[in-house]
This record gives structure tokens, sequence and C-alpha cells, in this order.
């Protein structure tokens, strides 16, 4: 019985939920390798095109061997023109939460996959509403700290999912790795996500 010959896969990502994410689809990285880059949006930069840079710049930083495949993501929040990242404090965090309060906006995750000399890339775009945030619900959300290390201050996944009454996209996407699209990306580049090759 033949045995099916799989490259080793590094997730290029410290995030939990990345992590989670891929054993969804039965996938366990072989090494998992956080890339330590400068994500500050040049000036003027617009949010889907900075996203885009990101997860590309991230699949470039991770070390890996040539037959090794590489995956990155990067998930961005953005109101208008404007990129919502992670809030450095509650006060920013409580910044971003009154602007996004009773309004809809876009998330976008862009997925980068890198195998030697080869690099596929998707960009998923999602829309979100988040209701009226009275001031009790946005204190009493800082309060849980699930707004730290979160790109727009709020992650769908947690408390924060009580004040999303409405999506139109993927689900996964906005958590931070939109299945779909990372399991045809990484079929492309060789990867047997269902088990043949």
């Amino acid at each position: 019985m033949t045995q099916i010959h799989r490259p080793r896969l590094v997730l290029g990502s410290g995030s939990p939920r990345r992590l989670e994410l891929l054993a969804v689809l039965g996938i366990t990285p072989d090494a998992v390798r956080a890339p330590d880059i400068d994500e500050d949006p040049a000036r003027g930069e617009l949010p889907r095109p900075y996203c885009a840079r990101i997860a590309a710049e991230k699949v470039a930083a991770v070390e890996a061997a040539a037959d090794d495949i590489v995956l990155c993501a990067d998930t961005t929040v953005a109101l208008g023109r404007r990129i919502l990242g992670k809030p450095a404090d509650a006060a920013e965090a409580e910044a971003f939460l009154k602007s996004l309060s009773g309004r809809r906006h876009r998330v976008y995750t862009a997925v980068a996959v890198r195998r030697g000399d080869r690099l596929w890339e998707r960009v998923v775009e999602s829309r979100v509403r988040i209701k009226q945030l009275s001031k009790p619900e946005i204190d009493g959300y800082l309060a849980t700290g699930d707004w730290q290390g979160k790109a727009g201050g709020y992650s769908i996944q947690g408390p924060a999912g009580a004040f999303i009454p409405w999506i139109s996209g993927s689900h996964s996407a906005i958590v931070g790795l939109p299945l779909a699209e990372t399991a045809s990306l990484l079929a492309a580049a060789g990867w047997p996500v269902w088990g043949t090759s």
C-alpha cells in the first residue's frame, strides 16, 4: 500500500484561532512560526491592498525548506478607507467600538501560500454590522479583555458576537482564516487537503 507523500506545512501565525480553523479541516501544521514584520500601514494605503501586502510579507518572512508549504494570513477591519488595527489600549478599543457602533464595516482576510518560489494568494471580503452599542455594553465588553490583540478591537467568536446581528460573506474569514479559500490554495500548492495527492 503506497502512503501519500505530503510536504511539510508551516503555519506562519501566532493566532490560536487560525490553528483551530485549520483543525476544522483536519489539518495540523508540522511547525508554527509567527513572522516578525512591520505591520504599520503605509501613508494613504487602502485596507484591501494593505491586507494583501501584509499576508504576502508574512509568508515571505517565514523560514522554510524549499519544498515546505507556508501558510500565512492577515485580517484587517476597515471602516470606509480607515484601517482599524489592533488597539494599543482599552481607550483605543473603546474609540474603535464607538466608531463601529450602529454601522456596517468590511473585514478583509488575505491568505498567502508559498511553496518554493511559487505563491498563491486570495483576499476575502466580508461585511459585518454591529448594533448600536450602549455605554454599559461597551464598558462590559472592554472589561472582558477580549479586545486585546484583535483587529478592530473585537472578535466575532468572542463576547462581541452578541453585538453582531448580521454578516455577509465568510464567517471563518472574519474569525481569521477563510476555510473554503484556504483549502483551495493549499490544494493548489500540493497539500492533500482531503487525503489525496
